[in-house]
């Protein structure tokens, strides 16, 4: 069994090194890369005040969040949702530095890795869709996840886009959602064959010229990965 959980955050500010707190913590747990219907929510109280710039993204004021509970309230009832499970988020790094932060605010201190291994998103976005841009905005228009209710930035919101997401990225593993093989057979029963044409095929090669060009694309798309494009796997293969 696989289980994972998407999740998100939202915070006073950028830096959880200058003092800055979670004020929202938003997942959705998968089992198997289906949804299971359980979610965890909350809202957090800060105790300090928001940046502008943080408020005009999330719009969450520190009037509302003042009567919400503290990071410590709900971190057993957090920890038991994710623990064991793996974490998917976009730009990890920043969700686990705050979660660490709060964690260490703890008695029991530690941090996230202790509890749950992580997938970044932003970084598989990247390998996949190099030199593009790859916020979650523009993986939604490119992947066409409706995100026209993300007026505001909130953390369930931006999880269930991020699903969304995810699962257009790893090929709509789990989108269907059948809960046993009777709808996954009915499906495939109804599929026709397609029809061949008949004759042989025509196979066309690429010339000189074009045989460069790919060299050079591959050459480009190895820079810009950091690393080796997947096509050449593909050419490596008997």
């Amino acid at each position: 069994m696989m289980r994972q959980v998407v999740l998100d955050t939202e915070t006073t500010g950028l830096e959880p090194e200058l003092g800055h707190r979670i004020i929202e913590v938003g997942c959705i747990e998968l089992v198997n890369r289906r949804r299971t219907g359980r979610n965890f929510h909350r809202y957090v109280c800060p105790d300090r005040e928001i940046d502008p710039g943080a408020l005009q993204v999330h719009g969450l004021t520190a009037e509302f969040l003042k009567g919400q509970p503290r990071f410590a309230d709900i971190a057993a009832e957090f920890l038991e949702f994710v623990r064991g499970g793996e974490l998917i988020i976009h730009n990890a790094p920043f969700d686990v530095a705050f979660l660490d932060a709060e964690l260490a605010r703890l008695p029991e201190g530690g941090a996230i890795a202790g509890h749950c291994a992580v997938l970044d998103t932003l970084q598989m976005a990247r390998r996949m869709h190099p030199g593009q841009r790859n916020s979650l905005d523009a993986l939604c228009k490119r992947y066409s996840v409706d995100n026209s209710q993300r007026d505001l930035h909130g953390a369930l919101l931006d999880a269930e886009l991020l699903l969304g997401v995810d699962l257009a990225m790893s090929g709509g593993q789990g989108a269907l959602g059948f809960s046993d093989g009777e709808q996954a057979t009915e499906t495939q029963a109804k599929a026709k064959r397609a029809k061949r044409p008949r004759g042989a095929l025509l196979v066309r090669r690429a010339n000189e010229d074009e045989l460069i060009a790919h060299e050079l694309r591959l050459k480009a798309l190895d820079k810009a990965c950091g690393g080796q494009a997947v096509w050449r796997t593909f050419e490596q293969a008997p």
